[in-house]
């Protein structure tokens, strides 16, 4: 093998410097969704390739291009996974979490499709997913958005709209299937090669066409919403009310009707205009039919998944995220000292759950620890030498101003970070 070996096209490593931003997005998510008593269910990455295509439909693009399939020793079709319900589905259902129950499920981790990598659209991107099991009524409908928009609140994201719209039931759909192929027929030559494509396969998938070119022709189609079921609609009508009761304000986009063969009636994207083209950060809607498209018995569902790339590129570019810095660093002489320094900051760690306490491991004279302490961005520099550990006495520098280095007796050390620190280690 000659040359250098490189990550995956569209594969990315998160490095240090930005993993941070990462953690601090995740657990900030993770924190409202547990708010609302939902579990986390862990799923594998590689599932057969049967599950993706009964779900999300043979003739998506994302089953026809977008797989990520092999097959294993066992002449087995494997599956990157490239979204994460079909999974939550199969785990549910095979360990008996779903029948005549209501779950409420989160998740979190890495999907993969081959697409052409751009900005905002990766091919193994991740994802934190919610899915909600059992329940019919508009009211989950409107929890789930509830979720996404504290979610925001809470990252304090301005700049996200959430768009709606109701599929109804695929009876209605397959009619209204009908009609919008006989009216693209009407006009093929508008059509571009992609909606050609789509036309005899997944024509629904024609009205969230991007290309400018057919922005009028897709306008004047006829709408779903003119034939859906009056179930649908009073299903649709509700949730409204829900919203406006919790202060969402939304817009009706009778164009959204998203990529997977599997949704129904309500769904919904939340969307911004900070991020260029790829502007959806969230999408999801109603499944109803899919656990008995895989052998169960009907169960109402509804789920919505998160962007992580996005979000995290979103709350950097509004600078709503910072960067964790330690506390604290320790700055040892070598020999004994070291010795004593590493047990002492196990004790603090101990004491101090919350603290962030770096040793400078790896020796070096005191100058050069003091730049690496203050390079890391942290408030106290403990100092360790011999007069410290003959005396028993810690030497303290507080790197932010420019007070005097002072000394206290070890045994004072962890109450007077805790003093020190209260609001950055969330003490009262």
């Amino acid at each position: 093998m000659s040359g250098k070996i490189q990550a995956i096209r569209g594969m990315h490593d998160i490095l240090p410097e930005q993993s941070p931003y990462w953690r601090q997005l995740e657990n900030t998510i993770i924190g409202v969704i547990k708010q609302y008593d939902y579990r986390e269910i862990r799923l594998p990455i590689v599932e057969k390739t049967e599950l993706f295509q009964r779900s999300i439909g043979e003739y998506t693009d994302i089953v026809s291009k977008e797989m990520y399939s092999f097959t294993d020793r066992n002449d087995e079709s494997l599956t990157l996974r490239p979204e994460g319900t079909a999974g939550c589905v199969r785990a549910g259902m095979e360990h008996g979490l779903l029948y005549n129950q209501m779950q409420k499920l989160w998740y979190i981790g890495p999907m993969f499709r081959h697409e052409r990598p751009q900005k905002g659209r990766q091919r193994q991107f991740h994802q934190i997913g919610i899915e909600a099991f059992g329940m019919a009524g508009p009211d989950i409908d409107a929890e789930m958005i509830l979720i996404c928009a504290r979610i925001f609140k809470v990252l304090h994201l301005n700049d996200v709209q959430l768009e709606l719209n109701t599929l109804g039931t695929p009876e209605a759909r397959r009619a209204y299937r009908d009609i919008l192929v006989d009216y693209f027929n009407d006009h093929l030559d508008k059509l571009d090669d992609d909606s050609r494509n789509r036309l005899e396969t997944n024509p629904l998938r024609i009205l969230d066409n991007k290309n400018p070119a057919m922005r009028d022709l897709i306008e004047s189609a006829p709408s779903l919403l003119e034939y859906i079921d009056s179930d649908s609609v009073e299903h649709f009508e509700q949730l409204k009310s829900l919203l406006d009761d919790g202060g969402i304000s939304y817009t009706i986009n009778p164009h959204l009707v998203r990529g997977l063969d599997y949704y129904c009636r309500t769904v919904f994207e939340w969307t911004t205009d900070q991020l260029g083209a790829q502007g959806a950060v969230c999408a999801g809607g109603r499944f109803d039919g899919l656990v008995e498209l895989f052998g169960g018995k009907p169960t109402p569902a509804i789920g919505c998944a998160m962007g992580l790339e996005r979000l995290v590129e979103l709350v950097i570019l509004q600078d709503k995220l910072t960067d964790e810095p330690p506390h604290a660093c320790m700055i040892m002489a070598e020999g004994l000292p070291v010795r004593h320094g590493l047990k002492l900051a196990e004790t603090l760690r101990d004491k101090l759950p919350d603290l962030r306490l770096m040793t400078l491991s790896g020796g070096g004279s005191f100058k050069s620890q003091f730049k690496r302490a203050d390079k890391s961005g942290a408030l106290v520099a403990l100092v360790i030498g011999d007069d410290e550990l003959e005396n028993q006495t810690i030497g303290i520098k507080t790197l932010r101003d420019k007070e005097p280095q002072f000394s206290l007796p070890v045994g004072e050390l962890s109450d007077w970070l805790k003093k020190t620190l209260a609001a950055e280690l969330n003490l009262s």
